[in-house]
């Protein structure tokens, strides 16, 4: 039973990524706002009914892989040091959004997504969602070593509202220079602000 439901996610992921990379190359090529549901659905040979089983919208072709993206993030933090300074580890968390191997894919879906208001939404509730997911280690972190926040404590929520702030703030560095890393990008917006904690 369990070796079906894995065969079946693993095909629904396949899926996914498909109708993802033909829907980017359309929104890159007629402009996000121009491209349909349907557009999408006959480049992948697809009802727009058979798109909508794996999308709930339009949005979230594009930003729905970043729910993948939780659990790693969750187990990373969590295997840092736990003494660590927490925008230390902050910073290698964020390691693991830079893909050198695919530049080009990478800087074109951020283009879109901070270029087009509707997505631009989405992927922001989408980071909200990242940083409570990380709150959470970052309050099982500071219990490890025996220094517990308070729940009435704004560190660990003010920490990460600033280092998701930073990543946002260097994604928008690095398309306006077209040169560099987005790594190097989130290296320097990081530098500009020196928590206490």
């Amino acid at each position: 039973m369990e070796l079906s439901t894995g065969i079946r996610e693993r095909t629904r992921r396949a899926i996914q990524r498909e109708i993802g990379e033909a829907a980017l190359a359309l929104f890159l090529e007629r402009g996000y706002d121009n491209t349909t549901i349907a557009d999408v659905a006959a480049a992948v040979g697809m009802s727009q009914r058979s798109v909508f089983r794996y999308f709930r919208t339009k949005e979230e072709i594009v930003v729905s892989k970043m729910d993948l993206v939780v659990e790693p993030m969750q187990e990373v933090l969590r295997a840092r040091p736990p003494d660590e300074p927490v925008w230390v580890s902050l910073r290698r968390l964020f390691f693991m959004l830079d893909q050198p191997d695919t530049p080009k894919t990478a800087e074109q879906t951020h283009r879109i997504i901070l270029e087009t208001p509707a997505l631009l939404a989405a992927y922001l509730g989408k980071l909200q969602q990242m940083q409570e997911a990380v709150v959470d280690v970052v309050y099982e972190r500071a219990a490890a070593i025996g220094k517990p926040y308070t729940v009435d404590d704004p560190a660990p929520r003010a920490l990460m509202a600033a280092a998701f702030g930073c990543l946002v703030a260097a994604q928008h560095s690095w398309l306006a220079s077209g040169t560099g890393t987005l790594g190097e990008a989130i290296d320097r917006a990081m530098a500009t602000l020196a928590p206490q904690a």
